[in-house]
């Protein structure tokens, strides 16, 4: 029987939680590997969310082609089914070309849907049905509730974020309208994939979110959420709802103080690096790298042999 054809690749993944240094090592890897980074931020594919998204800057993104960043208008809704065919065009596009996808980011859904045969339920008129009466019953209840009814419902979905009301409704779409639970598995690897996860200590990572999270104040993340609400983006739209600019949506509206504005953004972004690290930890063939451990240059050097291996190498 002949052996089936290889897959395409290799496509290096950085993942890891906010704040570990995806960025950085990114662009380190740049200079000694052929690559183009792909964005897997569920933000920064929005234009104008540039402070909270911590996007390159734009020496960086002219030095290393970036693909998937400002790719959306912040008043349109932007899901992972757009995300995957956009990415995948991406990937592609890279690797006839000769060179490596290096997939950046920490939206682990998101990584899963592009490199894996992740697939969709279509839109079909009853599952549209169901989505309307939970929105129905959120309008009446509050989201809170209906985050509760879907973790009754599947308690997977702990893993989704309160603000996140699209996951969540997909959760009970899905069960009420068929009694399952929306379907996890990745499937089969459309790609070659060298998968790493960067990490630090509890400790060190919650300091580098504290003083991410007050050096995005101080560069101005309210006035820069404010000029998307006066551009016309609703305060409840998708874009809104992302880590950073929904803080800032509940203070310009009187919802949070000026006091609490910087440790409301810490507590809930330590939140979600602890769920971003409990996603990554499912990952089967992921490889870890402690960034606390290694300098900028072995962690480069290390990662860019398991792309193209020196003998006797071992991750």
């Amino acid at each position: 029987m002949a052996a089936p054809p290889e897959r395409p690749g290799p496509v290096v993944v950085l993942a890891g939680p906010t704040a570990a240094g995806k960025t950085a090592l990114s662009l380190a890897l740049a200079r000694v590997l052929p690559v183009e980074i792909v964005s897997a931020d569920s933000a920064a594919v929005y234009r104008g969310l540039d402070i909270g998204t911590a996007k390159p800057s734009a020496a960086d993104r002219a030095r290393v082609p970036h693909h998937l960043v400002d790719v959306a208008d912040p008043r349109e809704p932007f899901s992972v089914a757009d995300y995957q065919r956009l990415g995948r065009l991406a990937l592609d596009d890279i690797l006839v070309r000769g060179r490596i996808p290096l997939v950046v980011g920490g939206s682990g859904l998101w990584i899963r849907a592009l490199l894996w045969d992740y697939r969709f339920p279509p839109e079909e008129p009853e599952r549209l049905a169901w989505r309307r009466r939970v929105e129905e019953f959120a309008e009446r209840w509050g989201w809170e509730r209906v985050r509760r009814l879907a973790l009754l419902a599947d308690p997977g979905a702990a893993g989704i974020h309160p603000a996140d009301h699209r996951r969540l409704s997909r959760v009970l779409e899905v069960f009420w309208g068929t009694g399952e639970v929306p379907a996890r598995s990745r499937g089969e690897a459309r790609y070659r994939v060298v998968f790493w996860v960067l990490t630090r200590p509890r400790a060190e990572l919650r300091r580098r979110i504290a003083e991410r999270a007050a050096a995005q104040l101080a560069a101005g993340l309210q006035a820069e959420t404010a000029a998307l609400l006066t551009a016309g983006v609703p305060p409840r739209a998708q874009s809104l709802t992302a880590l950073g600019y929904r803080e800032c949506v509940d203070w310009l509206y009187g919802r949070l103080a000026d006091a609490e504005l910087l440790p409301v953004l810490i507590r809930h972004t330590a939140r979600y690096a602890k769920r971003q690290l409990t996603w990554f930890r499912a990952e089967p063939d992921a490889r870890w790298l402690d960034l606390s451990r290694l300098d900028p240059e072995e962690a480069v050097a290390r990662i860019a042999a398991s792309v193209h291996p020196a003998p006797g190498f071992r991750a």
